[in-house]
C-alpha cells in the first residue's frame, strides 16, 4: 500500500475501528440503499428502508404499484426518480435470477459496465453495489473521498475515475481492506472532515496539511 495512503487508513483504523460497513440484511437490501442514498443523508435511507417492514425483496418492489413504491421511500427524498431507479435495477437483478453467486462468477469489468447501463446508476452507486452487496474487489469513490484527499494533500487526480484508479493501483485488491477504507473516510468525514473542517481531535491532525492552514 502507498505510504500516504497506509498512513491515513492505519490512523483511521486505530481511532475508528472496523465499522462494519454497509448495514443491511440483505445483499438486495444493500443495492436498494444504494439508490435511496444518492443525494440525501443515510438517516433518511434507514426511514425508507423501515417503511418495508422487513419485507423487502426484489418480487415485492418488482410487483409494488409506482404510486405505492413511491410512498414507501419517500423519506430518502428524490421518491419519483428513485422509485424509477428501483424498478430498472430490480429488473436487472431478476434477469439473474436474483443469484448473488451467479453473479459474482463474473467478471468484474462485465458486471460493472452492465450496472453502469442500468438507469439511475453512476459509478459511486454502481461500485456500492459491486463492493458492499456482492464483494467485488472495487474502491468506491465518494465526495468524502474526494475532499479529504484534496486537503491532506494526494495528488489522486480530480474525477471519480481517476481517484479510483489512484487507490486502486496501490492497494492490492482486497474487499475487506476496500470497504473498511471506504468506511473510514466516510466517518472521519462526518465527524472532522466536513466543509469547514473540525481538525481538532481528528486522527489525521499531525498529518493532514489542512490542520497547518
Amino acid at each position: 500500500m502507498n505510504n500516504s495512503l497506509s498512513e491515513i487508513y492505519q490512523a483511521l483504523f486505530l481511532h475508528y475501528g472496523d465499522l462494519q460497513w454497509w448495514p443491511a440484511k440483505t445483499p438486495y437490501e444493500v443495492m436498494v440503499g444504494a439508490i435511496l442514498t444518492q443525494n440525501t443523508a443515510w438517516t433518511n435511507v434507514e426511514k425508507a428502508i423501515g417503511q418495508f417492514e422487513d419485507d423487502l425483496t426484489p418480487e415485492r418492489i418488482h410487483h409494488l404499484p409506482l404510486e405505492k413504491l413511491q410512498d414507501l421511500i419517500r423519506p430518502s427524498g428524490f421518491y419519483k426518480q428513485k422509485s424509477q431507479y428501483l424498478k430498472v435495477l430490480t429488473e436487472w437483478f431478476m434477469s439473474y435470477d436474483c443469484d448473488v453467486k451467479r453473479i459474482q462468477n463474473l467478471p468484474l469489468s462485465d458486471v460493472r459496465k452492465e450496472l453502469l447501463g442500468v438507469h439511475g446508476v453512476g459509478n459511486e452507486t454502481a461500485d456500492s453495489i459491486l463492493l458492499y452487496a456482492f464483494h467485488f474487489p472495487t474502491f468506491v469513490v465518494d465526495a468524502y473521498t474526494m475532499r479529504l484527499f484534496k486537503r491532506y494533500p494526494l495528488d489522486a487526480g480530480k474525477t471519480y475515475v481517476q481517484v479510483k484508479k489512484f487507490i486502486e493501483s496501490r492497494i492490492p485488491a482486497d474487499v475487506l481492506v476496500y470497504n473498511r477504507f471506504h468506511a473510514l473516510i466516510v466517518q472521519n468525514g462526518k465527524e472532522h472532515c466536513k466543509k469547514k473542517a473540525l481538525c481538532e481531535g481528528c486522527p489525521l491532525e499531525g498529518s493532514c496539511k489542512k490542520c497547518f492552514d
